[in-house]
């Protein structure tokens, strides 16, 4: 039986095929889709079953119920089995020349009777043109196509009564089926509409053409091998002519020009819901409205996908001249007349399936979230399947559609997320670069106090002696200048290993309250400053005062001072910023010398790695420098330019340290 109307559920979603494209959103007339995570669901009591969203997935992943078991089930039972089988046939099977060859493969699967849906089209078009020639004064909407019928009782009740009180063909010729062969003789429609599946329980079964294809291949019928038979009588008239746009006006053979006519005539998704619109505004009165869900019944969900239009409208066009040329004039009239009696009336009763529309703050909240914050805002692209940007809202409200759905917020939100990641990756990176060399200066701290502790003995020894011999040799004395020697480098050798003392031990923190302006002066005042360099301190914090040990600090200062002036050996300018931020304070060591090489940036503060010449310098400076800051629990950036070519060269060493507050602390 085809489904009832409480349980329709003629459209469902292969979710394993599903993706994120909407296209069945923008195309189902009736809203009846719901997005959830991205895929789309068919709400069974929204859908009017218009199977636009099957036409348009180019994935599958939408497919309507199927009745070829049900239908052989019929078959197989003693009952017998009628086909009625739509007009629009001969744009389906195209490669069957003959259509008498189909109504044999009809007959081949064990159908009993074959019977064409046109002739009920011609009972049913005599209504309609005394309804259309009607001069009451009362409009009508053509009924014969169910997923309007039901488009208009869900979604605009109240022109319920203007439907055309007319039953559809499909109706009208199982009625007269039932007249010829009794109540018992079982009934299967054969069409091009899913809708048709929950029209009427006057039908048992309803099959598409695709399905009455698919028995025909699983059954291996080929129409060549197949003996040629006629449709069962009656036979049909101009009612073949149904199928196609304006299909109706033709075969009741009225007007319908502009001059002449009343009649408007609408398909397709945008066509008939406009047409409504307008006729619900009455801004076409006086009118009458023929509509199809679809563009022409042969373009219907039911068909095989890839049809032509045009080419499938040339097929029904040939059919019709074939059935008018060998049509007998006296049998279709008396068929008429034998069928008179046949009651063509229909009611149709609203069934509103409207949805309150959301207050107005819910709908601004909903924009809001997706950055829209006056009409300016609202693009109506459609890349979510709604027409405008409110209806999206509206939807979402209501619980069909997301806000991810929204492609233009989703490309801000992707463009802002992959800023926020490079910022992350960037301070990652950082991260790792501090741990890798914290890592590394723990290894060296322990390896270099091992080395000052075995080194301090031996060398004492030598400093002593070397400078009692200095005693004892007169000043030119030609082996005073070889124990001078021995003497100035032992005395290098003690400042080296003091200097690795310093970067070894793990000193204390002494915090104290201090001026971080006079730091940065007293600084400047303890490095000898060459004459063609100029020095400057600047002052950009607010709050010039901070917690800090001072003497670690000025030792941090000063290495980046000398360094700074060893980088400018033709003069330029040196200066020191104090910055500050929400909770830090910042020291800012900038110069205009030569630039670090991008090779040497890595390797700034690993110990005894330096650029100077042999004996003017240690390498434990930057070193001893960033062990002090992380002590501090600070961090330290440069940033450094070598190439004139890019901009003026130059590098600036950033020293970040919280601004801690309270009583000195030690740590």
């Amino acid at each position: 039986m085809p489904f009832s109307e409480d349980k329709l559920k003629l459209v469902y979603t292969v979710k394993e095929l599903c993706r994120v494209c909407y296209t069945c959103v923008r195309e189902c007339p009736a809203k009846a889709i719901k997005i959830v995570n991205g895929q789309a669901e068919v709400i069974s009591e929204r859908c009017i079953g218009c199977g636009n969203c099957i036409k348009v997935c180019s994935q599958d992943a939408k497919v309507f119920y199927q009745s070829r078991i049900e239908v052989k089930s019929l078959l197989q039972s003693d009952s017998k089995v009628a086909a009625i089988v739509a007009p629009s046939f001969p744009a389906e099977f195209t490669e069957i020349k003959d259509y008498r060859k189909f109504v044999g493969m009809v007959r081949a699967l064990g159908f009993d009777h074959v019977f064409e849906v046109a002739f009920g089209a011609d009972l049913v078009a005599k209504k309609y043109k005394e309804l259309l020639e009607d001069r009451s004064g009362k409009d009508y909407i053509s009924s014969d196509c169910p997923a309007i019928v039901s488009y208009i009782r869900y979604y605009h009740p109240d022109l319920v009564k203007n439907l055309a009180p007319v039953i559809s063909p499909m109706v009208a010729m199982a009625r007269v089926v039932k007249k010829l062969l009794g109540p018992d003789v079982k009934i299967v429609f054969v069409g091009p509409c899913i809708a048709k599946k929950a029209e009427s329980k006057e039908v048992d079964e309803a099959l598409t053409f695709r399905e009455l294809r698919g028995m025909f291949e699983l059954a291996e019928l080929k129409h060549e091998e197949i003996e040629s038979s006629d449709f069962d009588p009656p036979h049909a008239g101009r009612g073949a002519i149904f199928p196609v746009s304006r299909g109706l006006i033709q075969t009741v053979n009225i007007f319908d020009d502009v001059v002449e006519g009343n009649v408007i005539v609408a398909e397709g998704r945008i066509g008939f819901q406009e047409a409504i619109k307008e006729f619900e505004s009455d801004s076409i009165k006086g009118q009458h409205l023929e509509l199809l869900c679809c563009e022409g019944c042969i373009m219907g969900p039911g068909m095989t996908p890839g049809g032509k239009r045009f080419e499938r409208r040339t097929y029904i066009s040939s059919y019709v001249q074939q059935k008018l040329n060998e049509e007998n004039q006296d049998d279709w009239e008396k068929s008429l007349q034998e069928f008179a009696d046949i009651d063509t009336h229909a009611d149709f009763n609203p069934l509103d399936r409207r949805k309150q529309l959301p207050s107005e703050s819910e709908v601004s909240k909903i924009l809001a979230s997706m950055g829209k914050f006056s009409n300016r805002d609202h693009l109506n692209c459609g890349a979510c399947g709604y027409d405008t940007c409110l209806e999206h809202a509206y939807a979402i409200v209501e619980g069909l559609a997301e806000v991810e759905m929204c492609l233009p917020y989703t490309i801000e939100e992707m463009h802002a997320s992959l800023k926020d990641l490079a910022v992350s990756n960037e301070k990652l990176a950082k991260v790792q670069q501090a741990l890798k060399q914290s890592e590394k200066l723990a290894h060296m701290g322990q390896l270099s106090a091992g080395i000052a502790h075995e080194l301090n003995n031996p060398l004492g020894v030598v400093m002593m002696y070397s400078n009692i011999l200095l005693d004892e040799y007169a000043p030119d004395d030609p082996i005073r200048q070889d124990i001078e020697l021995i003497a100035s480098q032992a005395e290098r050798c003690k400042k080296i290993v003091s200097g690795l003392l310093n970067f070894a031990r793990k000193n204390q923190v002494k915090l104290e309250l201090i001026n971080l302006k006079k730091l940065a002066e007293d600084s400047i005042k303890s490095v000898v400053i060459p004459n063609n360099i100029k020095t400057a301190v600047v002052c950009k914090a607010s709050n010039c005062e901070a917690q800090l040990d001072y003497e670690q600090m000025m030792q941090v200062l000063t290495n980046l001072n000398k360094n700074a002036i060893e980088a400018m050996p033709n003069g330029g300018l040196l200066a020191v910023e104090v910055d500050e931020n929400e909770s830090d304070v910042i020291f800012n060591v900038i110069d205009t010398g030569t630039g670090i090489p991008e090779e040497n940036m890595e390797k700034l503060y690993t110990p005894f790695f330096t650029t100077k010449g042999i004996g003017k310098g240690t390498g434990l400076g930057l070193a001893t420098t960033y062990g002090i800051v992380k002590m501090h629990k600070g961090r330290i950036e440069v940033e450094s330019n070598t190439d004139r070519l890019k901009g003026p060269t130059g590098t600036t060493f950033r020293i970040i340290l919280p601004r801690e507050e309270g009583e000195d602390v030690e740590r």
